[in-house]
């Protein structure tokens, strides 16, 4: 491309301040360097994630910066030593990555990769520490090694998911985050079978997630809890058959669900990040075989306590990161599960606005309007 190798002036939406509208700027983005990508973002959503980072609670400020870590786009140029992606390629930017390399990475068992793995506070690129973003020669943070927020990006390549080109990018946009968090927390963690019941804390977009893993598992019984009642109609949609609001009863909610389920639920996800929750999930799982995955981030100085008697009763607590998903080995098959009609993706996406308006996007969650809300670059 005649853009390889040189530096690449576009819109981005920058976050000045914290919790104040992004400010639509024009912005210079630096060619990649070794191991990295420059992608060119066409569809993006918006996460809770940015917003909780966005407003500043309970982490390090961390101003200029762009947001974004859902989204999906065309490679336009590779840096040094990237070989596995060229450009041309579509690909989703995943807010974690996969060296290939680590202790992590060889395991079948974890995605916690050692190099990529999630830092909230890292405004720079891993190779030298360095943004690529600059406006008027003033560098801006990145986020997540994503920022999505902008018509380009600079992105590791262990970071970055190459897809099916024929997938359309507006839907699976949406899978690099919270949607195959919930579904893999129900379906390659908690591991539900056929027939089995499972209980959903909290009905947000990770939630939902979960709840369509369930559906998809074939569970006899999805049972959402929420503090919000006017989601319950919606969690319909993926297949929550019962609802239970904990402001509505006047006995804790693990007993009031082991009144329901005789005894206890088979399988529990709990996806709010409240430690009160947490115990909950894994209270309200039935003795002998019941298993409860967290899935919600608790505040930092937040402890979990149980009574012991509830593990040696044979009750598995779980917890989870991204559903367990390597992102670059695991990701293209979500796609997959999309094209083959396996997961329906479109009844996530509530809300879409062109990228000058993107700040609708934060209204729309701030005000628990939207699930997923498309931004539409270039537009």
């Amino acid at each position: 491309m005649i853009t390889t190798g040189q530096i690449i002036r576009c819109k981005a939406a920058v976050a000045w301040e914290a919790g104040k509208p992004l400010v639509m700027e024009e912005v210079e983005v630096a060619p990649p360097q070794k191991h990295e990508v420059r992608i060119k973002i066409l569809f993006t959503s918006l996460c809770h994630t940015d917003v909780y980072f966005w407003e500043v609670k309970g982490q390090t400020p961390l101003f200029p910066r762009i947001f974004g870590h859902e989204a999906g786009g065309i490679v336009e140029s590779v840096g040094e030593g990237v070989t596995d992606l060229q450009p041309g390629d579509h690909v989703l930017p995943i807010f974690t990555g996969e060296c290939g390399d680590c202790r992590h990475c060889h395991s079948e068992e974890s995605n916690m990769c050692d190099l990529l793995r999630i830092n909230t506070e890292r405004g720079g690129m891993i190779h030298d520490g360095e943004s690529r973003f600059s406006i008027n020669g003033k560098p801006i943070h990145h986020f997540l090694g994503t920022s999505t927020f902008s018509e380009y990006t600079v992105v590791h390549s262990g970071q970055v998911a190459k897809i099916n080109p024929d997938a359309p990018l507006d839907k699976v946009c949406i899978v690099s985050c919270g949607l195959s968090t919930g579904l893999e927390a129900t379906l390659n963690v908690a591991k539900g079978k056929k027939g089995q019941s499972v209980e959903i804390f909290g009905l947000g977009a990770v939630g939902l997630a979960a709840a369509e893993g369930a559906r998809i598992a074939g569970a006899s019984r999805i049972i959402g809890v929420d503090l919000n009642s006017k989601r319950f109609d919606q969690a319909k949609e993926f297949g929550v058959t019962e609802f239970v609001n904990p402001r509505d009863h006047d006995k804790p909610v693990q007993q009031g669900i082991a009144e329901m389920t005789d005894g206890g639920v088979d399988r529990s996800v709990e996806c709010t990040g409240s430690v009160q929750a947490m115990i909950q999930a894994f209270e309200c799982v039935h003795d002998g075989w019941g298993v409860a995955v967290l899935v919600g981030v608790p505040s930092k100085d937040d402890a979990f306590k149980t009574h012991p008697m509830n593990l040696l009763n044979e009750r598995t607590l779980k917890g989870t990161f991204f559903g367990n998903y390597k992102p670059k080995t695991d990701i293209p098959g979500v796609v997959e599960k999309y094209m083959n009609k396996e997961l329906e993706l479109e009844k996530f996406i509530t809300h879409t606005v062109p990228f000058s308006e993107i700040n609708k996007a934060f209204d729309h969650m701030l005000k628990e309007e939207s699930i997923r809300c498309i931004i539409t670059m270039g537009a």
